[in-house]
């Protein structure tokens, strides 16, 4: 089994030039740059590789347009640098992954004329940013032009809108992507697997002391730079470091509703550019529904929060502002819940206005935490991490950073027209073809494969989803748990709950045939699955 042997060979292969502790976004790439520089480096995930916040985003690959306005309205370097930066790497990212990150167009309606020419500024300014890696030129369009495109939109009042290009994706499998990536490179990964304490000689962090969450087994991991990369946890690791240490981080939610893709007429997102307290909110396409968010309130930490009614008020609220169509609560299929680890900083109003760019402190002990930053910026992050970890501990490395030339798992190969192929080649339905050409890019022959050997049908009515993906999860993605299937290998559980519920029943017979589950731990893996369906994934 992939995971058994994973955790032998994380054992086996210590001591680590580079441990990471946390398997979202920031820790995956961290391990790729070590790796791919050839140093010997392993990560560590308490649960799934994006299961906390990399895993529950706008799933937007873009440079911030909010944070922009920020900046040239505050006189903000710091906003204005993220924004640039963020713009150069939604670049590399459309390069190096073209199976998960996609072009996607935009569109802001506008009911005063003054916000026509105000809107269209910032936006050309966006584009400016960009450079030679933009994705198009931003345009006004008519009142015509708006409605031809969004017939929903509300009429009355309307003076026209700007079009603008943005990326976006699948952000849960674009993680997992940049992890197996990094497990190509020589770095040993494993999920489910806690780090209860630091390893410590005279005072310096020397390594890690991790739990396997299923066996309960705990083992000592040396290594000689310990960096912790886990997002709205990061103080709770840097107390098992100093107890006495100030937070580094404040914690902010937001949350998202899918609805139906009747609500998306095309494939063409609205921006809206201000709610009522100054925020920007996005009305998207998202693998076949509408996705809609974010709210930005402070929070507690929580491994898995809960969107509060009052949020899902708020976002309704403001779809129908400017929608024709009056949307309730009855037609929302899925809601979730992200924490955002943002910069403390005691001086902000709101957690809005705290920066989302990034820091890495060193502490006296050594040991190295990364806190902020946003998706995009994933990679720049790691880069930062490592050299300062190559320059600090003196690391002898093979080469330099060669990240913005690597492309992630299932992109070296990856053809655009490549479903033509699968269904030729395994008689696959064209829909599900599609989807694994866009999800697996180059692995999506051996998924098909495995379909053909009587694993092809669809574990839910309405989307693409077969049974091959489980068993390919399981044998190839490190899934354990049929959450970490149906929310993060596919994202079915963030597209319809409901759907997701009737799918676990098979999701877990087909895991429990390749993990060898007995009667008892199945009907245990059954309720778990369908407890965090109902109450939050």
């Amino acid at each position: 089994m992939l995971r058994e042997k994973a955790y032998q060979e994380l054992v086996s292969n210590a001591p680590y030039d580079i441990i990471v502790i946390g398997g979202g976004a920031t820790g995956a790439g961290i391990v790729l740059d070590a790796a791919s520089r050839g140093l010997k480096a392993a990560l560590i995930e308490k649960n799934d590789f994006a299961e906390g916040t990399s895993g529950r985003s706008t799933k937007l690959v873009h440079g911030g347009v909010r944070y922009l306005e920020l900046a040239v309205k505050h006189f903000d370097k710091v906003q204005y640098n993220l924004v640039k930066d963020a713009l150069f790497e939604r670049g590399i990212l459309l390069k190096n992954a073209p199976h998960l990150v996609k072009k996607l167009t935009l569109v802001t309606p506008l009911y005063k004329w003054y916000e026509l020419p105000y809107i269209y500024a910032g936006l050309t300014f966006y584009d400016i940013l960009a450079g030679v890696k933009g994705l198009g030129r931003s345009r006004l369009l008519s009142k015509k032009n708006v409605l031809s495109r969004f017939s929903v939109v509300h009429e009355k009042g309307l003076k026209g809108g700007v079009l603008y290009y943005d990326g976006h994706f699948n952000d849960a499998r674009t993680n997992i992507s940049i992890a197996l990536t990094a497990v190509k490179y020589g770095a040993y990964i494993l999920n489910h697997t806690a780090a209860v304490s630091l390893l410590k000689e005279s005072g310096k962090v020397k390594g890690v002391v991790v739990k396997d969450k299923f066996t309960g087994k705990e083992q000592e991991l040396p290594a000689t730079c310990v960096v912790n990369a886990t997002g709205p946890f990061i103080d709770g690791v840097r107390r098992m470091d100093n107890p006495d240490i100030k937070p580094m981080i404040q914690v902010s939610s937001g949350i998202h509703i899918v609805l139906d893709k009747k609500f998306i007429l095309n494939d063409t997102g609205l921006m809206i550019p201000k709610t009522e307290d100054g925020r920007v909110l996005f009305i998207l396409p998202w693998e076949g529904r509408c996705l809609v968010g974010t709210t930005d309130e402070a929070a507690q930490v929580n491994e898995h929060p809960l969107a509060k009614e009052k949020d899902v008020d708020y976002l309704l609220r403001h779809i129908n502002k400017y929608f024709d169509i009056a949307i309730k609560k009855e037609d929302i299929k899925a809601v979730w819940s992200g924490l955002r680890p943002l910069v403390s900083d005691p001086k902000a109003a709101d957690t809005a206005r705290l920066a989302r760019d990034h820091v890495l402190e060193i502490s006296d002990s050594g040991l190295f935490s990364i806190a902020g930053g946003k998706w995009t910026t994933y990679r720049k992050m790691a880069l930062d991490v490592v050299d300062n970890a190559v320059k600090k501990f003196d690391l002898k490395t093979e080469r330099g950073c060669i990240t913005d030339k690597i492309f992630l798992y299932g992109g070296d190969n990856y053809d655009k027209n490549g479903a033509g192929k699968l269904v030729k080649d395994f008689n696959l339905d064209i829909n599900i073809a599609e989807h694994l050409n866009n999800d697996y890019g180059d692995k999506s022959q051996y998924v098909a494969k495995i379909a053909s050997e009587g694993y092809g049908d669809l574990l839910a009515e309405g989307f693409p989803y077969i049974e091959a993906e489980v068993i390919y999860a399981v044998r190839h993605e490190y899934a354990m748990r049929a959450i970490d299937f149906l929310a993060r290998r596919v994202p079915l559980a963030l597209l319809d709950q409901f759907a997701a519920e009737k799918a676990a029943h098979r999701t877990v017979e087909l895991m429990g045939q390749e993990l060898n589950l007995n009667e008892a731990e199945i009907k245990a893996e059954i309720e778990d699955v369908t407890e965090r369906l109902n109450v939050s994934i």
